[in-house]
């Protein structure tokens, strides 16, 4: 190649080349930066007036739309024809829908989930073995948060395709708190101790009323169910609450909870207890 055709070869790049390629990034951060912006405004106005579960999915999908078409429009800046490559995206979509058939699922699984609302935002939901409260619905996955202030990532195929256990769904719920009693101690004395512990307890709703519920006898104890209703914010708090009171109650009226034994006999004799 001669000086002439590499300084031609030069001319081109800075004169044809280099200012479409500051175009581009121009564009590009233009482009990055409105879609934030318009992703904000569209969340912002559609949780004014529907709820933040669908405004925060609108909002992540404005943001996508806008850095489609920059991306198109990069493509244009170089002499591609934006109609000439939706045609060769046409012909290649079977190809492109078998490779990208998960990430398909997902945005197909996310849009499902936005029209059947199995949950919403703050909802804590266990599903696809996680637990924790939704935090955001996006396009392809779903972000929680779990108790212990861990952020999980979940592909949106996994959440529908899934049982959905929507823990906070209503207002109430029950708190089981089960203990065992000895065996030589009063059914009918256990029973009003135990209701006795729970019925004015902080928290605990007086309808439906508290339960004592005889589930088994054991190998050691006579097995106890006490079931109470709380608002589900409370759950924990009541659920603790009702413990330490059934076991005060139980220590107060001489009834015991006993633990497991086990009696090892050699030649007769118990040589362990």
């Amino acid at each position: 190649m001669d000086i002439a055709a590499v300084e031609t070869l030069v001319t081109d790049l800075l004169t044809i080349f280099l200012p479409k390629l500051v175009g581009v990034v121009i564009l590009l951060v233009v482009a990055w930066t409105v879609a934030k912006w318009a992703g904000k405004r569209v969340t912002k106005t559609t949780e004014e007036r529907l709820d933040l579960t669908i405004a925060l999915f609108l909002g992540s999908l404005t943001r996508y739309l806008i850095l489609i078409m920059a991306l198109l429009g990069c493509l244009n800046i170089f002499g591609f024809e934006t109609t000439s490559f939706a045609a060769v995206l046409g012909a290649a979509g079977l190809a492109i829908g078998l490779a990208m058939q998960g990430t398909l699922s997902n945005f197909s699984a996310g849009l499902m989930l936005l029209i059947f609302r199995p949950f919403k935002v703050n909802d804590v939901v266990s599903t696809a073995g996680v637990t924790g409260k939704v935090i955001h619905l996006n396009l392809f996955t779903t972000e929680l948060d779990t108790p212990d202030n861990r952020r999980i990532i979940v592909p949106n195929g996994s959440i529908f395709g899934s049982t959905i256990e929507n823990v906070t769904f209503h207002d109430t719920r029950r708190v089981d708190v089960s203990v065992g009693t000895d065996y030589p101690a009063d059914i009918s004395q256990t029973r009003e101790t135990l209701l006795g512990a729970v019925a004015n307890l902080e928290g605990v709703h007086a309808e439906p009323a508290p339960v004592a519920y005889l589930t088994e006898l054991g190998a050691s104890s006579i097995d106890w169910s006490v079931r109470i209703w709380a608002n589900t914010d409370d759950y924990w708090l009541v659920r603790e609450r009702a413990t330490q009171a059934i076991k005060n109650a139980l220590d107060d009226a001489g009834i015991g909870i006993p633990f497991p034994r086990m009696d090892v006999h050699l030649g007769g004799k118990i040589v362990s207890e």
